[in-house]
């Protein structure tokens, strides 16, 4: 693997800064690469590349951008296994949920690309007569993808982008950069051409906001904070760029007393404690009907307190460590905030403490009871396994709840009253809404969220189309003379 070098305008090459990330397994504390950061040079020398494929590969054809898909596909499935074990490495997961969640993330991305570019209109007549509607690709485009689920961004990313006929330049997170790396080699392989995909790895305060503010790029595709998201969107304003953003989250999941109450309260466990918190949509808001909150929640708690942390090495583990120490600092601190505020803790706020765990950044699976929507804890995102309670007493009240925070990104609801559940689906004011369910993830479906959980859109054809500009083509078949303006002749 090329951990040691960017990939640009089609070769491995040596970074001209010296700069080197110590890249962490979180389930081990043990350093398993020295990542090199960008500096703006790389940069710019990664943007350059792609501004001059851009030229020839915006003209390549459909066909041929069809077939570059398939080989990846492909080579991806062969090289499952070690996308897997860079996963493992990067960010410490158990490997049941690496290899059976994050792993065919992947695969199924680049399947539903094949997909929509097989039936994708990229040109095509008005509807209303006389001229023609043609998508071309935006141009050059910078891709700067979160840690968490890391190989699922960066195709989410890289594939609508090269799909679409822009060039790009990616950044992965320097926390998570070994699985880009391998992708970067898959893409090689498949053909794709020279400077058509190009990578650097870096951190945002460099590399991130050299590629946003830079005059080549005419979009930029982030996926991470709210408060960096709002960092890339400021840097663009000098040059206009077109701005992605896929944002922070905090997810309601409602529960009515007519739900299936073991149904919701299982998935409740997953929506919030799966990849232990770490993921933008978890369902760290528990909103629930009062008259059930008290069975509902001492069987949350139960199940909670069973939840086996561990390792990739860990057969039987559920969930995994947290990113770093610094992240598992700040979600312990997020707990003490919480209490502060008047939350109930009921179980977990704390790190592991078994001896398995000396190593490794572990935090328990949390429960604050006794929340409301002017707590701290409820209004911004942990990113850790912290599930907060909050109770209403009717369907107007539930809605109001949950739209109450800066975020739209996701939420859920369970009934089984249709009516009633449609009624407040069409309310809740978030981009992805679960219906007696909670997390199921589409690659078909477009995603992102309203508010300040994102601008845009990802997959499917509306993600597609985030990387075309729309031309309008007029053509007069019969041209005569206007006439506005009179002719008086000579002179």
């Amino acid at each position: 693997m090329h951990h040691n070098k960017f990939y640009i305008a089609g070769k491995w090459v040596e970074p001209q800064s010296e700069d080197r990330w110590p890249l962490v397994n979180p389930a081990t504390e043990q350093v398993v690469a020295h990542i090199p950061m960008a500096s703006e040079a790389d940069v710019n020398a990664a943007v350059a590349a792609a501004k001059a494929a851009f030229p020839s590969y915006s003209q390549t054809t459909v066909s041929q951008r069809i077939q570059w898909f398939k080989r990846l596909l492909d080579i991806y499935r062969a090289n499952a296994d070690a996308i897997t074990d860079a996963m493992i490495m990067e960010i410490g997961c158990p490997r049941s949920f690496t290899h059976e969640v994050q792993t065919p993330c992947g695969d199924g991305h680049i399947e539903v690309m094949i997909e929509v570019l097989e039936s994708f209109q990229f040109e095509h007549p008005s509807p209303r007569g006389g001229s023609t509607i043609v998508h071309e690709p935006v141009g050059v485009c910078a891709l700067i993808t979160p840690w968490n689920w890391p190989i699922n961004q960066v195709v989410a990313k890289v594939l609508p982008s090269l799909a679409s006929g822009c060039t790009c330049v990616l950044k992965p997170s320097e926390e998570s950069a070994l699985s880009a790396i391998l992708f970067a080699q898959m893409l090689d392989e498949a053909g794709f051409p020279a400077g058509a995909f190009n990578l650097i790895n870096g951190n945002g305060e460099i590399a991130g906001n050299s590629m946003s503010a830079h005059p080549d790029i005419e979009l930029v595709s982030f996926t991470g904070s709210t408060r960096a998201g709002k960092l890339v969107q400021a840097n663009g304003v000098e040059t206009v760029k077109r701005v992605v953003l896929e944002l922070g989250g905090k997810s309601a999941n409602i529960l009515f007393a007519d739900a299936d109450i073991d149904a919701a309260i299982d998935n409740a466990v997953t929506a919030a404690f799966l990849h232990s918190g770490q993921v933008c949509s978890a369902g760290t808001r528990l909103i629930v009907e009062r008259s059930i909150h008290d069975r509902v929640v001492k069987e949350i708690v139960r199940r909670a307190g069973q939840i086996r942390l561990g390792g990739p090495d860990d057969l039987s583990a559920e969930t995994g460590p947290l990113i770093s120490k610094s992240h598992l600092e700040g979600v312990t601190k997020y707990v003490e905030k919480g209490i502060a505020e008047g939350a109930t803790l009921l179980v977990g706020g704390k790190r592991s403490e078994k001896s398995e765990h000396a190593n490794g950044w572990y935090y328990l699976p949390t429960v604050l009871d006794n929340c409301n929507t002017k707590m701290f804890c409820v209004q911004d995102e942990s990113f850790g396994p912290v599930m907060t309670v909050e109770v209403f007493d009717s369907e107007k009240e539930a809605i109001a709840i949950a739209n109450d925070t800066p975020f739209g990104l996701s939420g859920g609801l369970w009934s089984k009253d249709a009516d009633k559940a449609a009624r407040v689906a069409s309310a809740l004011r978030h981009g992805t809404i679960w219906v007696n369910d909670f997390g199921p993830y589409k690659p078909a479906a477009e995603w992102g969220g309203y508010k300040q959980s994102g601008i845009g859109r990802e997959l499917g054809e509306h993600g597609l189309s985030e990387y075309l500009e729309i031309k309008h083509i007029w053509t007069n078949n019969a041209p005569s003379i206007s006439g506005w303006f009179s002719d008086g002749g000579e002179g």
